[in-house]
């Protein structure tokens, strides 16, 4: 089954000049769904991982069921005053801004092996900044993981020594 047939093209989304991956087809089907987390599990080769860490939002939708069948814990990562309890906070550069986000204090224990899991690797700044709160709480990253990457953005770049994974690239 390829996965790559259940991603549809929106031209002109968000806005003008961008051409969205949107994945809902894929969540609509049970056995596409399920044929891309077997890719996703695979590509980690048996190493351990005690958390899997979700950027906001759409990295809580695979994020979830890789813990789920990983036996590992998950760890929402989220925007600003979203999470009830006490937290740490990292902000990082956008095209054209700033923001921020935000993981629990308590959900990295120092020495958890740690898979990172987003929808999309683009120009890598949100996963940047997901790997520095990870790291700030002594989580050892195995791996990120995306659902699919925008190639010609450079994302990959800036996780040199990180081992980086996508089901699909464009």
């Amino acid at each position: 089954m390829a996965i790559k047939n259940y991603i549809r093209d929106i031209q002109d989304f968000p806005k003008e000049g961008i051409l969205f991956k949107d994945i809902t087809p894929l969540l609509l089907d049970p056995k596409a769904t399920k044929e891309c987390l077997r890719i996703l599990v695979d590509s980690l080769e048996g190493q351990q991982i005690d958390k899997v860490v979700g950027a906001e939002s759409r990295g809580f939708l695979f994020g979830m069921l890789l813990a789920q069948e990983l036996n590992a814990g998950f760890v929402p990562v989220r925007k600003p005053n979203k999470l009830p309890a006490d937290t740490i906070s990292v902000s990082y550069d956008l095209e054209y801004g700033t923001d921020t986000l935000e993981i629990h204090k308590d959900a990295i224990q120092k020495g958890d092996k740690v898979l990172i899991h987003d929808d999309v690797l683009a120009t890598g700044g949100t996963a940047k900044a997901v790997c520095e709160l990870v790291e700030k709480l002594g989580g050892e990253i195995v791996q990120l993981n995306f659902l699919m990457e925008i190639s010609f953005l450079n994302g990959k770049e800036k996780f040199e020594g990180k081992k980086v994974f996508s089901a699909l690239s464009y």
